[in-house]
C-alpha cells in the first residue's frame, strides 16, 4: 500500500508552491488507495515556530486535505514532529559511527567559505565537501577537539547513484556526489538529511513527492538509506513554481501565501484548481475542489519545467 507525506518546516507562511506539493502527495496517495501523513520538520528550533505549524495545519485542512496520521491526530508512527524524534536520530548516527561512516570535522565557515568559491559540488546542496577533516589522525583530531567541538560527517560511497524519477526520469550521480556531508552539526542539531531517511524509513513512507529543489538530496538520502540497512522510497521531484523574479516561491512572496490569498477573498476552490492547471491536471485555471482531481491526476501528467506565477496567471518558465 502506498504511504505518502507531505513534512513542511514551520518557519513561515504556506505559499503557493508548498501548496502544490502538498496537493500532489496528497493526490498521488489518495489515487493509489493508500495512507497520508503530515510530519513537521522543526528541528531547527530557532526558525521552527509554533504559530507557524498551526497555520500549516489551519491551511491544509482550508485546501481540502486531510491526513490519515499526524501531529494534531497522531498515529502508529507517531510522534509527527520531528523535535519529539531525536532519540531515533542518535541511534542512526550510533549506528553509522559503529560502521566507521561518519567522522568529526573541525572546518571554520571561513574554510568552508572558501570551499564555496571553488567550481565543483551540486547546485542545490552548495559546494562538494573536499574531505580536509576526513583524513585526521587521531592525535590531530584530539587536538583539534580541544579547541572546537566538531560536527559529524557522513562518508559518501565510492560508487555512482542512480535512480528513476517518477517526474524526472531517469537520475545518475557519480561517486561520491557532493561530497561527505553533515549528518550533526557542531551546536548538536541534527541535519535534514539524517532526520528525512530516519523519520520516512520508520513511518513506513513508500512514496516522497517533493519540490525538484531537492533533487540533489537524493544521493545522499540514499546512500544513508543503504548504509542505515533502510528500504529507500520511490522519488517524484516536481518542478518548482517561481516568483517574477524567476526565484522560487518563498516567504519573501508575501502575495503567494495562502493566508494573504485567503485574506483577499479568494477561494480554496480557486486556489485549488489554479494548482491543478499548472500541474497538467486541468486544461485552464477553475474552481475544484481537492477531491475531485482523483481521476485527473496520473503522475506522468506533471510538466516537468518550472512555472512562473503572476497572481494566478502563469507562463512558462
Amino acid at each position: 500500500m502506498i504511504r505518502g507525506r507531505f513534512a513542511p518546516t514551520p518557519s513561515g507562511l504556506m505559499h503557493l508552491g508548498n501548496a502544490r506539493t502538498a496537493l500532489l502527495a496528497w493526490l498521488q496517495a489518495r489515487k493509489g488507495g493508500g495512507a497520508f501523513l503530515l510530519r513537521l520538520e522543526d528541528i531547527d528550533k530557532p526558525r521552527a515556530k509554533a504559530e507557524y505549524a498551526r497555520q500549516i495545519i489551519a491551511d491544509l485542512r482550508w485546501l481540502g486535505l486531510d491526513w490519515d496520521e499526524g501531529p494534531d491526530i497522531g498515529g502508529t508512527f507517531g510522534p509527527y514532529t520531528q523535535s519529539k524524534r531525536l532519540a531515533l536520530y542518535e541511534a542512526a548516527l550510533d549506528q553509522l559511527e559503529r560502521a566507521g561512516l561518519i567522522y568529526p570535522c573541525f572546518c571554520s565557515r571561513a574554510e568552508l567559505a572558501a570551499i564555496a568559491r571553488a567550481p565543483h559540488g551540486l547546485a542545490a546542496e552548495g559546494p562538494a565537501y573536499t574531505g580536509v577533516c576526513r583524513h585526521l589522525t587521531e592525535a590531530a583530531r584530539q587536538l583539534k577537539r580541544a579547541r572546537k567541538q566538531p560536527s559529524l560527517r557522513f562518508i559518501m560511497p565510492d560508487y555512482p547513484i542512480s535512480f528513476t524519477d517518477l517526474v524526472m526520469g531517469k537520475r545518475h550521480f557519480s561517486a561520491g556526489a557532493g561530497g561527505d556531508f553533515i549528518v550533526k552539526r557542531a551546536d548538536g542539531m541534527f541535519a535534514y538529511q539524517l532526520a528525512v531517511v530516519v523519520d520516512d524509513a520508520a513511518m513506513g513512507i513508500t512514496d516522497v513527492l517533493r519540490g525538484a529543489d531537492l533533487l540533489d538530496s537524493t544521493p545522499r538520502q540514499i546512500a544513508l538509506y543503504q548504509a542505515l540497512g533502510l528500504r529507500q522510497p520511490r522519488f517524484a521531484h516536481i518542478p518548482l513554481l517561481l516568483g517574477e523574479d524567476h526565484k522560487r516561491l518563498s516567504k519573501r512572496h508575501r502575495s503567494a501565501t495562502l493566508k494573504s490569498l485567503r485574506e483577499a477573498g479568494i477561494s480554496a476552490e480557486e486556489v485549488v484548481g489554479y494548482l491543478a492547471y499548472v500541474s497538467g491536471l486541468i486544461d485552464r485555471p477553475e474552481k475544484v475542489r481537492a477531491i475531485e482531481l482523483l481521476d485527473a491526476f496520473a503522475i506522468n501528467r506533471i510538466p516537468v519545467e518550472p512555472v512562473i506565477v503572476h497572481h494566478f496567471s502563469v507562463s512558462n518558465a
